[in-house]
């Protein structure tokens, strides 16, 4: 497993988002990697797990849909990939997959999952995923690692990759709403391993508008948008394909 430096926003954001930054990984490599790592298996899991574990299978396949078929010969960055199971789906279809997440232990236990067949065509990283070590990709993924962030700094995340990504980014957000503001504020009484860091719900069509307004994605639409809600996890998927 290779280890990435981290890169600077380069404005005013950049300290908020490396503390923020440093808040997710925590959580995820130390407060709750072992409810992490059982979610993300096929092991039994409580009602609430069960319905986020239902919501994300359903995301990972939303936003593979969105992907070629035939990925052969292109680069696909996993962003906050969690243990790899959208890494190795990409493998499976043909990608060079660099993926790439804040937490070692996950990242670990991800290469340990990796099937055997496909061995070799994923990158395994620990780090920032803005890291410019990382290369240029033709498909950027990001499955719930913008959630956390505010909205200014999740639209100049978004806006760096995109100056390295040729052909679309894929990312979810937390959709902003009476209902779902409720659940988080209800979400916040679960035992710790239960819940993940704070969530910033955001509108779909705001940051839509605010994304297309920046430089970097001059040219680029949006192509497709999905909602999942699935008990706890509620969720909604945007699609920026560059011209």
């Amino acid at each position: 497993m290779n280890q990435s430096n981290s890169v600077a926003l380069n404005d005013s954001s950049d300290m908020r988002y490396q503390a923020r930054r440093g808040e997710i990984e925590t959580y995820f490599d130390r407060t709750a990697v072992d409810a992490w790592a059982r979610l993300t298996s096929t092991a039994p899991v409580g009602r609430v797990r069960a319905t986020v574990r239902a919501g994300r299978d359903t995301m990972r396949a939303t936003l593979l849909s969105w992907l070629p078929e035939d990925l052969s010969g292109l680069r696909v960055l996993d962003a906050g990939c969690g243990t790899g199971a959208l890494a190795v789906e990409a493998a499976r279809r043909g990608a060079h997959v660099v993926a790439i997440d804040l937490s070692p232990t996950l990242v670990n236990l991800a290469a340990e999952r990796m099937p055997e067949d496909l061995k070799g065509r994923v990158d395994w990283h620990s780090g920032d995923m803005l890291d410019v070590k990382l290369g240029e990709f033709d498909h950027v993924v990001c499955m719930d690692s913008v959630i956390h962030y505010q909205t200014a700094d999740a639209v100049k995340a978004l806006a760096t990759l995109a100056e390295r990504t040729s052909r679309s980014i894929a990312f979810t957000i937390a959709p902003g709403n009476v209902a779902l503001n409720a659940m988080l504020k209800i979400g916040q009484l679960f035992p710790r391993g239960d819940r993940s860091p704070s969530i910033v719900p955001t509108s779909p069509v705001e940051l839509g508008r605010k994304l297309m307004a920046c430089e970097s994605f001059s040219g680029w639409n949006v192509e497709r948008s999905q909602r999942v809600s699935s008990g706890f996890y509620k969720s909604h998927a945007l699609e920026l394909v560059a011209p």
